[in-house]
């Protein structure tokens, strides 16, 4: 039996229900991409419930979700007060957040989110790494031009003082970042295949999108293997740090 600490996937919403019908959900799919290298837990931060102590765990992977940073929620105030006082306490600890994740670790280290001035983010979008994130232990491994899923209204607008970023695109200055040695946001899915994208572009059409827009940007989607890649690199760089 496996008896390292697990890696807590912390559930911040869910998808759709007609996607989670067919699909799965966001820690499903984010599950997958971990892999069996570790035990996962997974922890619903929406019901306000404690959270789980840090030195339980190997790592932690916040979910997206359909709410937004801004709102300021109860439970997202006590998430965002866990993941600060977690990531002082327990620098060693490997966190990764993604999308409404990373916008909410950029909040509480000091960063700005809100509505990007652009607009809404979706579909297959491609990526630019900048030098650090080449050489970053977590994104380092995406080579050439990558490409990623996206679906986001708000943005980090000012990156976390302290912080290094590690990519960016035409759209959003900050596509991921690395807080000291062991946390990391990104703003793009990893864990979303092209069939859950091609999914959320047409549970969007008629609401935040056209069928226009839904149709021009179902012709860019495509499996974004380097970027679904991360999960796994993520788990692998919690099982060193365990081992």
């Amino acid at each position: 039996m496996n008896n390292h600490k697990p890696i807590a996937i912390i559930q911040t919403g869910h998808t759709y229900p007609q996607i989670r019908e067919h699909y799965g959900d966001f820690d499903d799919w984010i599950a997958q991409g971990l892999g069996l290298s570790l035990p996962v837990i997974k922890v619903d931060a929406t019901d306000e419930r404690p959270l789980p102590a840090p030195a339980s765990l190997a790592g932690v992977v916040i979910t997206g979700s359909h709410a937004m940073v801004t709102e300021a929620q109860p439970w997202m105030r006590q998430l965002a007060h866990w993941l600060f006082a977690t990531l002082h306490s327990t620098p060693q600890l490997p966190v990764l957040g993604l999308c409404f994740g990373h916008q909410l670790l950029a909040q509480a280290l000091g960063g700005e989110v809100a509505d990007n001035p652009l607009g809404m983010a979706v579909g297959t979008v491609p990526l630019r790494l900048t030098p650090a994130g080449h050489q970053d232990p977590l994104l380092g491994a995406m080579v050439g031009h990558p490409w990623a899923q996206v679906v986001h209204k708000q943005s980090v607008l000012t990156s976390p003082p302290g912080c290094t970023v590690l990519a960016s695109n035409v759209h959003d200055a900050c596509q991921a970042f690395r807080y000291g040695e062991r946390a990391w946001g990104v703003q793009f899915h990893p864990e979303f295949s092209a069939d859950v994208m091609r999914a959320y572009l047409q549970a969007l059409s008629g609401d935040s999108l056209s069928q226009q827009q839904v149709d021009a940007h179902l012709q860019e989607v495509r499996e974004c293997h380097d970027a679904s890649a991360i999960l796994a690199r993520f788990a692998q760089l919690t099982l060193a740090q365990v081992a």
